[in-house]
């Protein structure tokens, strides 16, 4: 009897709710943290880029009007389904990092309560950001949070699944969209993401996720009119002022990269999902 020939996976991209392939048909090597073959994946380009952010704007009305406990709940069915494929997280992780096997599953382990934390604040963060504010006159004033708009993200390149997973959440459970650049060093764990997004609640477009090489998408992104916010904390400190230098153009919101190493095991806080939320005051008269 012959011996079976394993069937190999194909990476692609992710764009609304759908995996297609670069439409440049590009790809490059993914190589494990021993220098061993993983992997092509997809090289995304500008056009991919292009289509990310489109499909992010056409999700944006019905995410962003969502209710905030419907969008925790589509976060907790994210972790579930990511606690489904806890296995097969945990060997990408450790041939991406090159990590133990204990220490790979403490990892994934983070990354699945990191979801089921920020799924808790979906209807939390208004309250602690919005305010009643006094002022002089019969006049109820009322400040609240609302979501930006579309948000590009680089992801970090370390923690290619816990640093995906703390960027992407505090974005989308605050209402946003977002198109992500994938780590160009470790991009495979994004792309199994990728499956289990599209296989949960999430509906299509909410997050669009692209492999590649940051340097080529990430300025393109920063300078597109219908980005409202970029996070560039994947960016290296020449392309982050390259980013700051485009989004100036039509005055994006930035989140600038960390100046040192993150722990993403750290307690996050509430800073990045202030970070793509807009205050809206509301006066009412009192007794109307």
């Amino acid at each position: 009897m012959s011996e079976r020939l394993v069937v190999r996976k194909t990476y692609k991209l992710f764009v609304g709710g759908a995996f297609p392939r670069s439409e440049s048909g590009r790809s490059y090597v993914v190589t494990s943290a021993k220098g061993d073959f993983l992997a092509n994946a997809a090289r995304a380009s500008r056009k991919d880029a292009r289509d990310a952010v489109a499909a992010a704007r056409k999700a944006f009305p019905g995410w962003s009007g969502a209710t905030a406990y419907n969008r925790g709940q589509i976060l907790y069915r994210v972790a579930e389904m990511l606690e489904g494929r806890r296995a097969q997280f945990v060997a990408e992780v450790v041939q991406a990092d090159g990590v133990a096997a204990k220490k790979a599953g403490e990892l994934v382990d983070a990354a699945i309560d990191r979801l089921v934390w920020y799924a808790g604040w979906s209807d939390k963060i208004g309250a602690v950001l919005g305010s009643a504010n006094p002022v002089a006159g019969p006049y109820f004033n009322l400040s609240s949070p609302e979501p930006t708009g579309v948000v590009a993200v680089l992801a970090p390149p370390m923690g290619p699944l816990l640093g995906l997973v703390s960027v992407i959440a505090p974005v989308i459970v605050t209402g946003n969209t977002c198109v992500v650049v994938a780590s160009e060093r470790a991009p495979l764990p994004s792309i199994t993401l990728a499956e289990v997004l599209a296989t949960s609640d999430l509906p299509g477009g909410v997050v669009n996720i692209l492999t590649g090489h940051q340097a080529e998408i990430a300025p393109w992104l920063a300078g597109h009119m219908d980005v409202n916010a970029i996070d560039l904390t994947g960016a290296t400190p020449e392309l982050a002022v390259t980013c700051e230098e485009s989004a100036a153009e039509n005055l994006k919101r930035v989140l600038r990269p960390p100046a040192g190493p993150v722990d993403w095991l750290v307690d996050p806080g509430t800073e990045r999902m202030a970070a793509f939320l807009e205050t809206k005051t509301v006066w009412h008269p009192i007794g109307t």
